[in-house]
């Protein structure tokens, strides 16, 4: 598994960098965060059944690995301990295209709707450029009680940094 950090912008007069990423001729040349995480995933055998699918229940796997890459890495790497825990309130992943043993799942993370207490991570999956999956994760704070508390100022704005600017229909229910 490989790990990349990339910044994006949709304003270049912002002091942001302009670097675009394409997944593919059937995807728009658009950023969805100021920064986008991004995790490599090699498949293996044991991940795909005997025609070699690989198994739904494999994507909210990979959702935990990048989720943990990505606080470990961008947002503080002992994981807030010593403050409390993050509990995932809610997980969502839709299949969009079968894959298969022996590719290389990039995964992409971005956060959404984020609060004093709570944020949502947005995973998507791709295979050689392809959009293969996608899914969220609502994440709720807890202090050592595992009562609801916000989240440090400072932790806030480093979630901020990986926003989605798009409205996302999924978390607005």
């Amino acid at each position: 598994m490989t790990t990349t950090l990339q910044k994006t912008s949709l304003f270049q007069e912002a002091g942001m960098t302009s670097t675009m990423f394409s997944h593919g001729s059937s995807l728009p040349i658009t950023p969805i965060s100021r920064k986008i995480f991004r995790h490599s995933i090699d498949i293996y055998l044991k991940d795909s059944n005997a025609t070699g699918n690989i198994y739904f229940a494999r994507y909210f796997e990979w959702q935990g690995i990048c989720r943990e890459r990505w606080f470990f890495e961008c947002i503080s790497a002992d994981m807030l301990a010593p403050l409390g825990v993050f509990i995932t309130k809610d997980a969502q992943q839709t299949y969009i295209h079968e894959t298969f043993a022996f590719q290389k799942v990039e995964c992409e993370v971005s956060t959404a709707a984020v609060k004093q207490c709570s944020f949502s991570l947005l995973f998507q999956f791709f295979v050689d450029g392809k959009l293969v999956s996608t899914g969220h994760q609502q994440i709720v704070f807890a202090n050592k009680d595992k009562k609801i508390s916000r989240l440090p100022e400072h932790i806030l704005e480093k979630i901020r940094q990986y926003e989605n600017p798009r409205k996302v229909e999924m978390l607005s229910n």
